[in-house]
């Protein structure tokens, strides 16, 4: 054989650096050895020393979402959890470097699995419960005063967008799990809690260590909601109009900033903050 064709052949069976890192990965990740084996040398039994980081790897994950969902684990028991939050870390892990991000999408893998059907509010339970994570540890910024609207011409108002408080989150659920929730915070376990199906519009305010967990209207909700996804003022307070024509836009924005959550204000048309 041709040595130059020996060559090719000898390339051709060594893996390339990618394909290495993608076995190793699925072996920790997805615990699968076999691809990998072939790879691994020195030492004794280089597959069970691997198998030691694929346990240590889920296990810290496992612990994480165990700590993000405290009451989850309340209401469903360690056992039910640990499963759930195990076959998570295998279908979906991180996709970035900070596990503080991680297992946002933890609460809708966990309405769909069996074991969650007699809890038809679980999933928003749980979203609610990751947000009060997300905003425990916020600090606040400076807030603006509405005096400070003062500096804008009366018919630029509609064009500006407001900047909100970083520990601010708004959830929108079917359940009043904020009910739930409420008793889990005081330690509560009553005999009997029977949570009947009513939509709730609920702000989640976190700062200085402190949560505060509030009822909006629908309208307010809906005008806070947009401004917190960017919209200038005149689009927000015309869905919160279309939810409710006798809204008041300027009570609303006043109450806005009489709460301390606007940071900042924009002109849409130059993005330039003030």
């Amino acid at each position: 054989m041709p040595l130059r064709a020996m060559s090719v052949i000898r390339r051709a069976a060594v893996p390339l650096l990618a394909e290495v890192q993608a076995r190793i990965r699925d072996a920790i990740v997805l615990g699968a050895m076999a691809d990998v084996a072939p790879l691994l040398v020195g030492g004794r039994d280089p597959i069970t020393r691997l198998a030691v980081h694929h346990r240590n790897y889920q296990a810290s994950l496992v612990q994480a979402i165990l700590r993000r969902f405290p009451g989850v684990v309340w209401l469903l028991g360690e056992t039910c959890m640990r499963a759930a939050a195990t076959d998570f870390v295998r279908w979906f892990p991180p996709a970035a470097p900070c596990i503080a991000e991680y297992a946002e999408g933890f609460p809708d893998f966990l309405a769909c699995r069996p074991d969650a059907e007699r809890l038809p509010y679980l999933r928003w339970f749980a979203r609610l419960e990751w947000h009060l994570g997300q905003v425990a540890l916020a600090v606040d910024e400076p807030p603006l005063r509405v005096e400070e609207l003062a500096a804008f011409e009366p018919t630029a108002l509609p064009d500006l967008v407001l900047g909100l408080q970083s520990g601010l989150r708004l959830l929108e659920a079917p359940w009043p799990v904020d009910d739930l929730t409420r008793l889990h915070l005081a330690g509560a376990a009553p005999d009997r809690f029977v949570l009947e199906p009513a939509p709730v519009w609920l702000q989640v305010r976190g700062v200085r260590g402190s949560i505060r967990i509030d009822r909006l209207d629908r309208a307010t909700f809906a005008f806070r909601s947009a401004i917190a996804h960017s919209l200038p003022l005149g689009a927000a307070t015309e869905q919160a109009l279309d939810i409710d024509p006798a809204f008041d836009p300027g009570g609303a924005l006043t109450s806005l900033f009489a709460d301390d959550l606007a940071v900042s204000v924009t002109r849409a048309s130059e993005g330039e903050p003030s």
